[in-house]
């Protein structure tokens, strides 16, 4: 079990050089297949008085850098991927709308799992946005990578945050090869509540029974609500503690536009990425 067809978000230069490497180490890993995505947009040019008509010039010199940063990932990915004997494949596409694009997002959904590097923390970021928009139409597992790491490294501690929801339970069984070859996997849950199949205690004792069955070397661990300690303080607090390689999580367990606007757990782990996070929902 493992993933065979894995998609690269390669959306500028230096995030190609950084992914690069992780996508090669995860691609060895599973012996898989690496589909390399780069969607050049096309550019946003002011109007210009008097007849409020975009300049060509100005529009094809735009264009053109954009072209030429297209030209350059493409070439970061192939010495890294193909220089490694990988099997793989090159997409670049041209569109108004970047990664929001049917072209991409069809591409995603036809992937095991999508790799990409985090994003801005500028919540009105172009690129956060995009993201976001990718993120929740693909369907699919995303293993987003934090700026903090320069190298990948073994994932051999897994923690996987819990509340028992769709989301969550779809982000950890999409993770079960994560979770296979990990040395221990942590399920963390915060403030469950009390209800007629089980106490708040032992919440997520369920699905650590079915994962052990997987032969997963699984514990469970649930902290109550305290004041001011909210969800996703709690887990970044483990993730510290504990020196996480791999954090599992459901995404966007409210209105994703709710979440964008205000904010949520899915937002401030995003914001404060400390170890790979694999996302689904």
């Amino acid at each position: 079990m493992g993933y065979k067809t894995i998609l690269a978000v390669m959306d500028t230069a230096e995030n190609a050089r950084k992914l690069g490497e992780f996508t090669a180490s995860l691609a060895n890993t599973f012996s898989s297949h690496v589909i390399g995505l780069h969607m050049e947009s096309f550019a946003t040019v002011p109007l210009v008085a008097p007849m409020e008509m975009p300049d060509p010039a100005t529009v094809q010199a735009v264009q053109e850098v954009a072209h030429e940063e297209t030209m350059d990932v493409g070439l970061i990915f192939k010495q890294k991927i193909t220089g490694e004997n990988i099997s793989s494949e090159w997409r670049s596409f041209v569109s108004s709308v970047g990664y929001s694009s049917n072209t991409a997002i069809q591409s995603a959904r036809c992937a095991d799992i999508v790799i990409a590097r985090q994003t801005s923390s500028s919540a009105l970021s172009d690129s956060r946005a995009d993201l976001d928009n990718f993120l929740y139409e693909i369907g699919r597992p995303i293993l987003l990578v934090p700026h903090v790491l320069e190298q990948p490294k073994p994932i051999k501690r897994v923690l996987v945050a819990w509340n028992g929801s769709r989301e969550a339970t779809r982000a950890t069984f999409d993770a079960l090869p994560f979770l296979l070859a990990a040395d221990s996997v942590e399920i963390f849950s915060v403030g469950a509540d009390d209800d007629d199949t089980q106490s708040g205690s032992l919440a997520g004792s369920e699905i650590a029974s079915t994962l052990a069955r997987h032969g997963i070397n699984v514990t469970v661990t649930s902290q109550e609500k305290s004041h001011g300690v909210s969800a996703e303080k709690a887990i970044e607090n483990r993730l510290s503690d504990n020196s996480i390689d791999l954090l599992v999580m459901g995404a966007y367990g409210h209105s994703r536009w709710w979440e964008m606007l205000f904010g949520g757990v899915t937002r401030t782990l995003l914001d404060k990425m400390t170890a790979l996070t694999l996302l689904s929902r």
